[in-house]
């Protein structure tokens, strides 16, 4: 498996409510190379009694790291809560304490591209050696590829790059033959996932994406296909995240969740980008 693209358990995909370790054995015994956590998971752990010490020995324990650390919101505001700021201080912090470079941002509101790029600016030069990855999503400030892109490309920022989601890539429409060589060199990892022919309402798409995901490769859209997109491309993950945000997979358990998300996503990569499993 890989080493230079770890196949990376997302957060979300076994939810928020384990133990650390248990994630972290789940994580492992289904075949992942490493775990996702969000601010809110690491402070979870935290919670049970655990210091940074007694992570990094769990994780050593079980010959697994963190490879993937989220998530930045409402960075694009004037005035930004203290809330929002802490948390976009421990997202620093987590990326120091695991090793992680880039991490993963959202953006709800929506702003013209002139000051989410101004605001994108700002937080990258907070962030200073760590690579801020912004992530288009359908119902977001930042809807598609094409608004995504033009503010990275007018923010000037080296360490401004983009996040690619195979749920969040269809359920805005958008063809699998867009993403140019110059984009993809911006990109810094991806996630993979796929989804029901039909969409939730506008209206409520958001719920279908925190609730009713699906495993790469058994939906309707083709998860091959993205992979394919992305390798041609030109992509060059840090970490290659499964970000399968399920009810009905969590209900069956975090083993379960994880065993079975990690072995479709495996068939997937070997299909369409089986350098991604060799290297």
């Amino acid at each position: 498996m890989s080493k230079q693209h770890p196949i990376t358990v997302s957060s979300w995909t076994l939810g928020d409510q384990c133990k650390f370790e248990d994630r972290v054995i789940a994580a492992k015994n289904a075949g992942y190379e490493g775990i996702g956590l969000r601010a809110e998971t690491y402070v979870d752990a935290l919670n049970e009694g655990l210091f940074d010490e007694d992570i990094l020995a769990i994780l050593k324990k079980h010959d697994m790291e963190v490879t993937e650390v989220e998530y930045i919101v409402q960075w694009a505001e004037n005035n930004r809560s203290y809330e929002q700021k802490f948390k976009e201080q421990l997202c620093f912090h987590m990326c120091d304490l695991f090793d992680v470079k880039q991490i993963n941002c959202g953006l709800m509101e929506n702003y013209s591209v002139e000051h989410t790029a101004q605001k994108l600016k700002e937080l990258c030069q907070r962030a200073g050696k760590y690579i801020i990855g912004v992530e288009p999503m359908p119902y977001s400030g930042l809807p598609n590829l094409e608004k995504a892109w033009a503010v990275v490309k007018e923010s000037g920022c080296d360490n401004a790059m983009l996040i690619l989601d195979t749920w969040h890539w269809v359920r805005a429409d958008q063809p699998y033959d867009i993403l140019t060589k110059e984009q993809a060199a911006k990109v810094v990892s991806v996630q993979i996932n796929d989804a029901y022919e039909r969409p939730y309402a506008d209206s409520i798409l958001r719920d279908e994406s925190m609730h009713d995901r699906l495993a790469p490769g058994v939906g309707a859209k083709d998860t091959v296909g993205f992979c394919k997109m992305l390798k041609e491309a030109g992509v060059n993950p840090n970490a290659v995240g499964v970000e399968v945000i399920s009810d009905a997979y969590l209900a069956k358990g975090i083993d379960e969740a994880a065993k079975f998300t990690y072995d479709n996503t495996k068939k997937v990569l070997a299909e369409a980008w089986p350098e991604i499993l060799e290297d």
